[in-house]
């Protein structure tokens, strides 16, 4: 590790070299295409003209097309996200270049990484993501809304590179925008689908759109996905009564109050790790009150009573599959989230537009996970191995936001748009983690429940952004935010277990209150109360040019920015900035046929926040903010789709990555590390400056292909998706093979039937090759265990349009 942080940090090697050359390349040879393009190519492209169709964006908060918005970003629209059956983020991450999330088990949380840059602990309230996620332009503050049910979805848009001053809060790295479906007017149409697939998969989706007058619709949709887990449970393999006896009394026991590990504490028939069982609703109403005036307000439930994804042994013991576990925790999830967005829009003048985006969210939740993944067998019901729960007794987290937009209407000499923002947080958890020695049955190691019952936010931000359009073909944009945080933690507190002599051990559950005096626990001392005030400017300044109307190019120079808080302990944590410099450029070939977009980027974090549960010299534990000297990335990224003829389709995406980490002392509980002497405020610890960032490959791509066969009475349509990447760590700690997933590449298979009638089946097989990708590794136990991305699976869906 000495040798990795000791290395000198070496220009871009000879990949960005290569990318710097094709982004030149592309540029040079879209431009020396000036021959006029006939008239019919000018229109929007259908499906059947041969070309690719236009695309359109909201990603500069105006409509545009893709190919014109100077901004790297990925649309997949809903015909993409049916093809790959994306129900979740983590569906998505293969479709876009340089992106990646990983599946939280503790907490049941999806979290995201884009251009190298995420937040694994980004799983609570404690802690922000850089990536930000919206639903129709409403911010959505928590990782729990990134594992919602996509469903009657029009678009995702995936914006990449600091988006702070338009979209804000958060976006430091980038913004996901999921675009639903409007309602129509003076339409009566819907879809119904269902399907089935192995481990007992069944799902089931429908919409509905419906006039209610010549000026108001509604639209309605529903869901249901459901499957049995892919993780089996493990029957425990049994230690002989003698063999017990003896670990008992060797590990401090007194053999007359010897008893035998209780078989029946481990989970057979319980509901397996990794099972979906979800469900979903919306109702959207477009009402145009006045000519003037349009409002669309939806509201969404969403329900989830499936389990957390498993921590698995990454070399399984002998005789044992992969795909189990030996867990004397059962696990489960029940969380609810409802959420109101509406969107008013008033034209106040032909030129001019004033739009009002609010969004109300409140969710509730609880779950339970097996966090030491039964890494080791006990020996006796106090000696062998270690039982650590995780259990959100509960979670609540309210909030609302209110955007105000004012901009002009039509391409003006300077297009513009002004905007005040504010949102609002009130959250409160506990979450409880008991640790024992042996079995539940056995010696408290440690345990301790975090209580915050109450933390709020509150974000306040002015912004304008305006083009100024020097000619038809060259613009100059420019952009300022004004943001203005405020958190606080009140009467946070961790009661940890203090061996009280006469108080019995038993592990802490929901049905206990630490807080209660008796129990063996007392409030650590400090708190969590504290108050974190900050402001910061962001900005945007941004040229682009339009060589021709096929090929465009551009270059920017942006800032994004995440608030800093406070964290356990009530010690404060800095805010984060990134400046990130970009070139690119997006290009038309062969009249439309093929097109082309690349980015060129080069990002410059400051005061990174790293986050990790730690052990405090006192004996407690908690949730460590802090913040490395900074981080670096290089990247390339591009995008190219064909329509090699009317009936074949290409898409590929490509991105290069380099990454370094700043000067950064890191400690965590989930990995074996040295005791710490440099940082005394926390137990364990290892230098990781200049370490590489987690899930950043050097080079990762994704080749999608379907090509379509006309028959009699429809369309028989095959497609296969494909993905490699090369090897990527899986923490900043790098501690060799096993903390990281190696190169790997799957392929998605796909075959559908479109009939004249309406009606259509689509059959398809996930991670074809069965491979096992890791999402997250650590070694707290000792053995190495991980969480994986889903095995192989198969089905089928059936629907028809109407």
């Amino acid at each position: 590790m000495k040798s990795s942080a000791a290395k000198p940090f070496r220009r871009p090697g000879a990949q960005i070299q290569l990318a710097i050359l094709t982004l030149l390349a592309s540029i040079n040879g879209a431009h020396a295409q000036t021959t006029a393009a006939p008239a019919a190519e000018k229109a929007v492209a259908n499906s059947d003209s041969g070309l690719i169709p236009e695309v359109v964006v909201t990603a500069t908060k105006r409509t545009t097309s893709l190919q014109k918005t100077p901004i790297a970003i990925t649309s997949l629209n809903a015909a993409t996200l049916q093809d790959n059956h994306v129900q979740t983020m983590l569906d998505v991450v293969s479709l876009v270049p340089g992106f990646q999330a990983t599946a939280q088990g503790d907490h049941g949380v999806t979290t995201m990484t884009l251009r190298g840059i995420g937040n694994d602990s980004a799983k609570t309230q404690y802690a922000d993501p850089e990536v930000a996620s919206f639903v129709d332009n409403v911010y959505s503050p928590r990782a729990e809304g990134a594992t919602a049910l996509m469903f009657d979805i029009e678009a995702i848009e995936v914006l990449r590179g600091p988006q702070g001053t338009l979209w804000g809060r958060n976006s430091t790295v980038g913004a996901v925008n999921i675009q639903t479906v409007k309602p129509e007017l003076n339409s009566r149409a819907g879809t119904v689908e269902a399907g089935i697939g192995d481990y007992n998969r069944y799902g089931a989706r429908a919409a509905f759109n419906m006039p209610l007058s010549d000026t108001a619709a509604l639209r309605i949709g529903i869901v249901h996905e459901q499957h049995d887990g892919y993780v089996d449970y493990q029957k425990f393999p049994g230690v002989a009564i003698a063999d017990q006896q003896a670990a008992y009394v060797a590990a401090g026991g007194d053999i007359a109050t010897f008893r035998p590990i209780n078989p029946n504490q481990f989970a057979v028939g319980n509901q397996k790790y990794s099972a979906q069982n979800q469900t979903a609703f919306r109702a959207s109403l477009l009402w145009h009150i006045t000519p003037q005036l349009k409002w669309n307000v939806a509201y969404e439930k969403f329900a989830d009573r499936g389990t957390p994804s498993a921590n698995l042994m990454q070399v399984p013991r002998a005789g044992q599959d992969f795909w189990s576990i030996l867990s004397d925790s059962a696990p489960w999830i029940n969380r609810d989230s409802h959420n109101v967005r509406s969107r008013l829009e008033y034209q106040v003048a032909p030129d001019m537009a004033l739009h009002y985006i609010a969004g109300f969210s409140k969710y509730q939740g609880s779950m339970r996970f097996d966090q030491d993944g039964g890494a080791r067998v006990p020996t006796s019901i106090r000696s062998g191995a270690t039982w650590q729960e995780h259990t959100t007794t509960d979670s609540n987290y309210r909030s609302h936001s209110h955007e105000l937009e004012l901009q002009s209407v039509g391409k003006k000499d300077i297009d513009w748009q002004l905007g005040l923002y504010y949102a609002a947080e009130k959250n409160d958890i506990r979450f409880d983690i008991p640790i024992f020695n042996g079995t539940q049955d056995g010696t408290v190691g440690w345990q301790g429940s975090f209580i915050q019952p109450e933390e709020t936010v509150d974000s306040k931000a002015a912004f304008g952004q305006a083009t100024w359009n020097v000619s038809d073909a060259f613009h100059l944009t420019g952009g300022v935010r004004y943001t203005q945080d405020r958190r606080e933690n009140v009467g946070g507190r961790a009661y940890t277990w203090r061996n009280t002599p006469g108080v019995p051990q038993l592990p802490l559950n929901p049905s206990m209150d630490p807080r209660v005096p008796g129990q063996g626990f007392e409030a650590d001392v400090p708190g969590n109360d504290g108050v974190f005030k900050g402001s910061k400017v962001t900005g945007l300044i941004r040229a682009n040019y339009e060589f021709d109307k096929d090929t465009m190019a551009y270059a920017s120079v942006a800032t994004g920015y995440k608030s800093g808080g406070v964290q356990d302990r009530g010690l404060p944590y800095a805010p984060e900035t990134l400046t990130n410099y970009e070139i690119g450029s997006k290009h038309s070939f062969a009249g439309g046929k093929i097109k082309v977009n690349n980015a060129l980027f080069y990002s410059n974090f400051k005061d990174f926040q790293f986050n990790s549960p730690v052990s405090f010299p006192d004996g407690s534990r908690g949730l460590a903010i802090e913040n490395a000297d900074g981080a670096k990335v290089y990247g390339f990224e591009s995008e190219i789709a064909a329509r090699i003829t009317p009936d074949d389709r290409v898409s590929v995406t490509l991105a290069f990555l380099k990454t370094k980490l700043g000067a950064l002392i890191a400690g965590s509980n989930d990995y074996t590390l040295p005791t710490c002497t440099v940082d005394t405020s926390i137990a364990t610890c290892l230098d990781v400056t200049g370490h590489k960032l987690p899930h950043a490959p050097k080079f990762s791509t994704t080749v999608q292909y379907q090509h379509t066969f006309h028959l009699s009475d429809g369309t028989l349509t095959p497609r296969i998706t494909a993905h490699y990447e090369t090897e990527a760590e899986l923490s900043v700690f790098n501690l060799g093979e096993a903390d990281r997933q190696k190169a790997y590449g799957t392929a998605d298979l796909g075959l559908r039937y479109q009939s004249a009638r309406g009606w259509y089946a689509d059959a398809y097989v996930r991670n074809a090759s069965d491979e096992k990708v890791k999402t997250s590794a650590f070694n707290g136990f000792g053995p190495w265990l991980s969480q994986y991305k889903p095995p192989r699976t198969i089905g089928v869906n059936t629907g028809f349009d109407f």
